[in-house]
């Protein structure tokens, strides 16, 4: 019987061996909160199918807070973990003959109420933590190849799309920063980071919304963000030294070099670049020119003077940025230095910029000027020869005074220095096609601008929760100094095309302006509850503004010693505001509130030097904010917001003098203008799922004019166009905008799909010989796009879009500029065998012929090159690329504006094709350089 026993229980091993085999997978690991140093008993752990999330197996931590599951299948699984008052756990695992035991070993769960909240997900391909706002990759958990860049790492991440650019677009929206190791590295141009620091170099890529200092350091949300990257380096990768150099050139006298030198030690990093080119790479975006540009500058925040260049004023045409339009020579470079002290409580941040822009093209404007009889149509051929050299030092310090305060300075400085000669060749027609006039001009001008800034912000915490306060104080200064010849033969002719009259201008220009502006703010923050927090901030403005333009005639000696007062003024404005506001701040779990106002007490002087007039006004300026914002989960969350705010009429605006840089388009100053007021309001959704890499992101925007300033356009029979600025009353100018963008991945490869819709549309009100005129100018667009990449295999994006624009004024309804249009673009990637890469993109431009405009526009630019990468680590590369394979790179554009609608065509950089070597160089964490 025993003997029996024993082989009944043989064969039954036997037999039920297959299923014990298939069962004998096992997963085991430790619940615990390490900050509170306690096991979590009964954790609840599950176990999910990864293909459709179904439960598998489930169990409880024991005492100790220890789990384990038996009895699992190979496969792949997703673990879950779940505590009352904790983040969920979730990881991706797979079981197979390999690996038939999982030890999780020590989980660390944490709690909700932590402020640094983290959901915790990891995956074979993904690393992702959430912490608080901020949304932080690890770079271990993504394929880095040799000598790869921080672009390609970039390309892997979800949510983040890269264009051929460079342009970085993060869950929806444009990043207009990227930072080092939460650093400026030379401020303004990303892709200095993204196309020349090494991906290997990186440990984490942190997402997140950066805030104003004041809004970090209170906490309080002044609405004030900018979607930002901070690159963490890995810390043997700070210490030594890489770079890059990359040099190409045509036989059609093409070419482009760019030379970039790193070396970090520590809390200490230096870079320096160069770049020399005439095929569009013009170095550094720089920053200031949308600041304060040559012409312009924004010199008050809260209701002071707009400072700026008016339409038509020439002297000061070339802003020295290069917009695709003629053939550039650009020099540039730069050096960058930062470090940190003193147990970090001190750093500095001090870069240095050169550079020079050299552009030559020709350009021709087709224009139709709609008026109240009829309609004026205008063809202008114009040549142009454009250069400025302009060098900028900029700087910060941050020191920690102590565990409660600190005080952050930084100073910049610009030098600009820009000669151009601007030939044209005009004619215009009545709407019978009768001639009206024609001109010819030629100007020139030197000019010099020296901009300085310094910004001192100070804040300080107290004991007591939430009471702060900080001090912020601006100093701006803008001189600009030009000069010029113009000299113009303009002719006019009758109703039936015979010559009437011809004018002759001949003068000497110069145009001195300086423009300095001092603003303060003290603000005091308070916790009133723990939900309610208050600002009050007071602050005191001043800005003292001088235009001196003159122009001069010859006198029988030739010279130009002859003053033409008609043409000539000196005007100051100095304006001084006290300002005042309160802001209460809610904040309460989901749900943050923000409503207050500002009241600027402007004093107003305004002096002609001329006459010695003296115009006094006072005005009481109101900024009403309000913003709501609900945080559905850390990834999604809907915002609505409105600002009020007034504008005050620049000093070109006001000046009385009459400006004749061209004298069919003269511009005539109003000293009488008042300030409008705008209102803005938007309201935003977004939402993000990162197991999916799916978001969705939703904006629209309305915003209304009172008291518009607006231009009366007085057009005489000669055709001759006077301009001035004046105060719009009963009609209020609006805009509107809509946009959303959605995008999924697809499939487990990355295969990801995007739709985005656009509206956006305007309707502005302006004189025309004193007849009220709308002029309402939409534009409707929509595509989709799919794009993957695969690392050193391939990489494809593809956008297809129509677009339909209408655009018409009141005076003229039966001569528009409505059409239908179409975008398109694909690029690829693939590497081939052998270390061989072929790229290739295309973009494809349609609009159609409209009444302003008779004739169809399509253009196919296709860009293609074939790269060979030698080494192990692939630094060397040889690039034979095409550029505009098909020459069809026409320069054209269109645009409706007042009771103008315009086209352009213009100069552009056409096929070629370049020879290019580039070889990276680097010696870091003690390694020797290698080829």
């Amino acid at each position: 019987m025993k003997t029996a026993k024993l082989v009944l229980l043989f064969f039954s091993l036997v037999g039920f061996s297959p299923l014990f085999a298939q069962n004998q997978y096992i997963i085991k690991g430790i619940a615990v909160d390490t900050l509170a140093n306690t096991k979590l008993i009964n954790t609840s752990v599950s176990v999910l199918n990864a293909k459709d999330s179904t439960l598998v197996k489930f169990t409880r931590a024991i005492t100790d807070g220890s789990f384990s599951i038996t009895n699992l299948a190979a496969g792949k699984f997703i673990l879950l973990v779940t505590y009352p008052g904790y983040a969920d756990y979730v990881e991706d695992f797979k079981l197979d003959s390999a690996n038939k035991e999982k030890d999780f070993k020590q989980l660390n769960l944490l709690l909700k109420e932590n402020l640094l909240k983290e959901i915790l997900i990891k995956g074979e391909a993904v690393a992702i933590k959430i912490k608080g706002d901020t949304t932080e990759f690890n770079a271990a958990a993504f394929k880095i190849e040799p000598n790869s860049k921080v672009e390609d790492l970039l390309k892997q991440l979800p949510g983040i799309q890269v264009d051929k650019d460079g342009k970085i677009t993060a869950q929806g929206v444009t990043v207009n920063k990227v930072l080092v190791d939460g650093e400026e590295f030379f401020g303004d141009d990303p892709t200095l980071v993204t196309k020349n620091l090494r991906g290997d170099m990186v440990d984490k890529v942190q997402l997140f919304d950066k805030k104003s200092d004041q809004a970090t350091f209170t906490g309080i949300d002044d609405g004030q963000k900018t979607k930002t990257l901070n690159i963490k380096l890995k810390e043997d990768k700070k210490n030594g030294f890489f770079g890059k150099i990359d040099a190409g050139a045509t036989p059609d006298d093409f070419y482009q070099g760019q030379g970039m030198f790193n070396a970090f030690k520590a809390k200490k990093k230096f870079s320096a670049y160069a770049t020399i080119s005439n095929t569009g790479k013009t170095g550094l975006s720089w920053e200031e020119n949308s600041k304060y540009g040559s012409a312009s500058l924004e010199t008050m925040e809260g209701g002071g003077v707009m400072f700026s260049g008016v339409g038509g004023d020439e002297l000061e045409s070339f802003s020295g940025r290069f917009e695709g339009q003629g053939i550039p020579l650009a020099h540039a470079g730069g050096f960058h230095y930062e470090s940190k002290w003193n147990s970090d409580k001190q750093s500095v941040n001090a870069n240095y910029k050169i550079g020079s822009l050299d552009v030559d093209g020709v350009r021709n404007t087709q224009t139709q000027n709609n008026l109240p009889a009829g309609i004026i149509k205008s063809n202008n051929d114009q040549s142009f020869d454009n250069y400025m050299f302009r060098q900028k030092l900029d700087a910060t310090y941050q020191v920690k005074l102590d565990s409660t305060s600190n005080l952050k300075v930084s100073i910049d400085g610009t030098l600009k220095n820009s000669q151009s000669q601007n030939l044209y060749d005009a004619a215009s027609s009545r709407g019978n096609n009768v001639l009206l006039n024609t001109s010819t001009r030629n100007l020139t001008n030197d000019g010099e601008q020296q901009l300085f800034n310094v910004n001192v912000f100070w804040n300080k915490k107290f004991k007591k929760v939430g009471r702060t306060v900080s001090l912020n104080l601006k100093q701006n200064s803008n001189e600009n100094k030009s000069t010029g010849l113009l000299n113009s033969a303009n002719s006019f002719y009758n109703h039936a095309g015979v010559l009437d009259s011809v004018q002759n201008i001949d003068q000497y220009k110069t145009n001195n302006s300086l423009n300095s502006v001092f603003n303060s703010n003290l603000a005091f923050t308070e916790l009133l509850t723990k939900s309610l927090s208050v600002v009050v901030n007071y602050g005191f403005d001043r800005n003292n503004s001088n235009s001196d333009r003159e122009s001069f005639n010859q006198s029988a000696t030739g010279k130009y010693d002859l003053l033409d007062r008609v043409f000539s003024n000196d005007y100051s404005v100095n304006a001084l505001a006290n300002h005042f506001g309160t802001i209460l701040n809610y904040k309460k779990d989901k749900t943050v509130i923000n409503i207050g106002s500002k009241a600027y007490a402007v004093d107003f002087r305004q002096v002609d030097n001329y006459t010695g007039n003296t115009y006094k006004r006072n005005f009481l300026n109101l900024f009403p904010q309000a913003s709501f914002q609900y945080n559905m989960s850390k990834q999604k969350s809907v915002r609505f917001n409105y600002n009020g705010y007034n504008s005050q009429p620049s000093i070109n605006q006001i000046q009385p003098v009459r400006v004749n840089d061209d004298p069919l388009n003269v511009v005539l100053g109003n000293p009488d203008l008042n300030p409008s007021f705008n209102n803005h309001l938007s309201l935003s959704f977004n939402s993000y799922k990162i197991l999916s890499d799916q978001y969705i992101y939703i904006n629209g925007s309305y915003g209304f004019i009172s008291n518009a300033i607006v231009n009366n356009i007085v057009t005489d029979s000669a055709g001759k166009n006077t301009y001035q600025a004046f105060n719009i009353v009963g009609k209020m100018p609006g805009n509107f905008s809509l946009y959303s963008n959605i995008r999924r991945k697809v499939n487990k490869e990355g295969l990801s799909v995007g739709l985005n819709l656009s509206a956006r549309g305007n309707t502005y009100y302006n004189m025309i010989n004193n007849i009220m005129n709308m002029t309402e100018s939409y534009n409707f667009s929509g595509g989709v796009s799919t794009s993957q990449y695969k690392p050193k295999k391939y990489n494809f994006n593809i956008f297809i879009g129509p677009n339909y624009y209408r655009s018409q004024s009141s005076l003229q309804r039966q001569i528009n500029n409505n059409g239908w249009g179409l975008n398109s673009r694909a690029s690829f990637s693939v590497t081939l065998p052998g270390k061989v890469e072929i790229t290739s993109e295309g973009n494809y431009e349609f609009r159609q012929k409209t009444q302003s405009f008779n004739q169809d526009f399509d253009r196919l630019i296709w860009n293609s090159s074939i790269n060979k990468k030698f080494f192990k680590k692939e630094n060397l590369m040889f690039s034979l690329s095409g550029n505009d394979l098909l020459n069809q790179n026409i320069g054209f554009s269109r645009s409706a504006s007042s009771n103008f609608i315009t086209q352009n065509s213009y100069t552009t950089i056409r096929r070629y094709f370049m020879f290019s070597a580039i070889w990276d160089f680097n010696k870091m964490g003690g390694g020797a350089p290698k080829p």
